[in-house]
């Protein structure tokens, strides 16, 4: 277990708080996004920066995007990816939560990777209408559009739990994909089928995208018994420095959910840091309930921490999910008074 004092980890923290959200759900009835907003991906891409994120409009997710030019005002541009046509796999909706990167270097700012003249994105998507009803499955899509606007997904799930172990048999979460030496790992976090469940995260391994072997060692990332990951050890957000890696996860303790950072130099074997490395905030901060779901961006000699803020709602605030606001917002490695 690593401490958070090491030094070794210090280039890796966003201690500052932006302490507001960078973007919040429309709370217009019918919206993709009245109820709440969640699982930033952010990247730069037409010299601009672009924010894909998910709605939730009661029955499903929808993916969007968002632009800025400066990483703290954003400007809602599209919906990418909504409920599919009906009898398929993904016609509830559709969770975008990544595009595969150029470079997977914490230290360069993240811009997307063409792999047969496409831009691909992994998502996942419920069976059944509400909040993450049922065994979620992964798909991919893929563009051609540098607006990024128009998706064309692959016919069905190219990775799902129901070929794998128990650990993983109540459904699939958030996946992401980086590159090593010619090889793509897919990280992803799953559930086990009970009422309460536990998830952990695994890889699986691919040479073309389509075809994914788990890893052996799988789970890779566990929760522990005592402390801060007791009960969720979700949402990978995998980069690398060098020859380590680093993945920005999130864990949960039926109170707080939490992001926390754990290191590794073969992509199977992770060290966990000690405590959270951007805690739940104080009573009344936007904060105050859940501080998870990463993306990392390296901009201007600042590391951005993006992030799903939640709070208990209060009356005027614009969105409303089980008696929770739910935006997003960021932390950062210097404070923002040096940055606005």
């Amino acid at each position: 277990m690593i401490k958070n004092t090491d030094p070794r980890i210090q280039k890796y923290l966003t201690p500052y708080k932006y302490g507001k959200p960078v973007l919040e759900g429309s709370g217009l009835e019918g919206a993709f996004d009245c109820c709440a907003v969640d699982i930033p991906f952010v990247f730069y891409h037409n010299r601009q920066f672009y924010m894909m994120y998910s709605g939730f409009s009661g029955r499903g997710y929808q993916t969007a995007l968002a632009v800025s030019g400066n990483l703290l005002d954003w400007k809602h541009k599209a919906v990418i990816l909504g409920p599919a046509g009906e009898g398929r796999w993904d016609s509830v909706g559709a969770a975008g939560t990544w595009i595969i990167k150029e470079s997977d270097d914490l230290f360069q700012t993240p811009v997307l990777k063409k792999i047969g003249g496409k831009y691909w994105m992994v998502y996942h998507s419920y069976p059944e209408n509400g909040y993450e009803a049922g065994p979620a499955e992964i798909g991919l899509a893929w563009t051609e559009d540098e607006e990024l606007l128009r998706w064309n997904r692959l016919d069905k799930p190219v990775f799902s739990w129901r070929d794998g172990e128990y650990w993983e048999r109540g459904g699939l979460y958030k996946a992401c994909i980086v590159q090593k030496e010619g090889t793509y790992f897919m990280y992803y976090n799953a559930k086990t089928p009970i009422r309460s469940w536990i998830e952990q995260t695994g890889a699986a391994i691919s040479k073309d995208l389509l075809h994914w072997t788990r890893c052996e060692q799988n789970p890779l990332l566990k929760v522990t018994e005592e402390g801060w990951d007791t009960k969720f050890l979700s949402d990978p957000c995998v980069v690398r420095d060098g020859e380590l890696w680093l993945n920005y996860y999130f864990a949960y303790d039926m109170n707080h959910a939490q992001d926390g950072l754990a290191l590794s130099t073969d992509l199977l074997h992770w060290d966990k840091v000690e405590d959270p490395i951007v805690p739940n905030g104080a009573a009344g901060t936007l904060d105050e309930t859940h501080a998870h779901k990463a993306s990392i961006v390296y901009y201007e000699g600042r590391l951005y921490h993006f992030y799903c803020a939640v709070r208990p709602f209060r009356e005027g605030d614009k969105t409303n999910i089980y008696n929770e606001y739910r935006t997003i917002t960021v932390a950062c490695s210097h404070s923002f008074e040096t940055i606005e």
